[in-house]
């Protein structure tokens, strides 16, 4: 896999830390530490799709996510950072109308990086509206490059086989035989990139993606589908195998952003043990689903397991509520 040929802006703190924490032996790769705009796993993808974009000469770019996103937070910090436009469509997936929910947090972010933000209901053909925005700006004159909810795609999938490729180094710099890699998985970029590299590399280390937004069998659908792309685009076709996509979507909830009782419990135990801060959205449920795996002997003492950690702690101040007792706010 040669990853070189790749345009690539290289803004990640890397390696991020790998620590080790307690129970069956449990390790945690920090990807909320990349360290753009407070850190997160849409780091490593924009390394890649920026780069792309600068190649095509474009000098604005969009994107999409819910309100509480993550990815377009960063997104709208690098596109600062390069001095290009960027504008923002976000979808209402929650619901939920309370002011630190609207406001804070991301969106809060969104704004202060100076992003063009604009709200759509719940349910939007998002991909379309991104290509209407994309047909307007170019009307105007400017060169739009339109980057996919949680920057999942081939060419941000490989920012997360570099992630594979540098947990891979840092496990043999300690000594550490990695059993699996569990992390929360949405729009499937992440996992995509982590399966194809470790297939890619024959590491012979096992993924789980712990679902935050549909069921085991769609998730793994689109996650098999994007790491096969991954692995054409590295020169490697054929290297990911149907069996290698693990999801589980048994920790979702009542849907992709609302809190869950579990979530809540897992935050709220690594912030009072560890010092570490995990997001509502996405690592919060999949920490949920470690914990709950653990318990249930699916992971046992003596196993070495890695979490991965992928930011969007800053999503915290818009569910406030959820932490008082009260619920998410409406």
């Amino acid at each position: 896999m040669k990853l070189a040929r790749f345009p690539r802006i290289r803004i990640t703190h890397a390696p991020t830390p790998l620590e080790k924490m307690g129970g069956p032996t449990l390790w945690i790769k920090r990807d909320d530490c990349t360290g753009l705009a407070t850190g997160g796993n849409k780091t490593r993808k924009l390394e890649y799709l920026m780069a792309d974009a600068l190649e095509q000469g474009a000098d604005t770019v969009i994107t999409q996510g819910a309100t509480q996103s993550n990815h377009a937070r960063q997104t709208a910090a690098i596109a600062c950072k390069l001095g290009l436009a960027c504008h923002i469509i976000l979808e209402d997936r929650t619901g939920y109308t309370a002011d630190e929910y609207k406001h804070s947090g991301n969106v809060f972010l969104d704004h202060l990086f100076g992003a063009q933000v604009s709200e759509v209901p719940g349910g939007t053909a998002m991909d379309a509206a991104m290509t209407e925005l994309a047909d307007r700006l170019r009307a105007q004159g400017r060169k739009p490059y339109v980057i996919p909810g949680g920057g999942s795609n081939p060419i941000g999938a490989l920012g997360y086989v570099t992630c594979a490729l540098e947990l891979m180094q840092q496990a043999n710099d300690v000594g550490l035989d990695i059993d699996c890699l569990v992390h929360a998985t949405g729009s499937a970029g992440t996992q995509a990139g982590l399966v194809a590299g470790l297939e890619g590399a024959r590491s012979g280390i096992p993924v789980l993606g712990i679902g935050v937004r549909v069921a085991k069998g769609p998730q793994e659908e689109k996650v098999y589908k994007l790491a096969c792309e991954t692995a054409d685009l590295l020169g490697v076709p054929g290297a990911v195998r149907r069996e290698s996509v693990v999801a589980n979507g048994d920790y979702v909830g009542p849907g992709y952003g609302l809190p869950t009782p579990s979530m809540i419990e897992a935050v709220t135990l690594l912030a009072r043990t560890e010092g570490i801060l995990l997001d509502p959205v996405y690592s919060g449920k999949g920490m949920a689903g470690l914990i709950d795996l653990v318990r249930k002997g699916q992971f046992t003492r003596g196993q070495n397991v890695v979490f991965l950690h992928t930011g969007g702690a800053v999503g915290l101040y818009g569910y406030r509520a959820a932490f008082a007792g009260a619920g998410a706010a409406r």
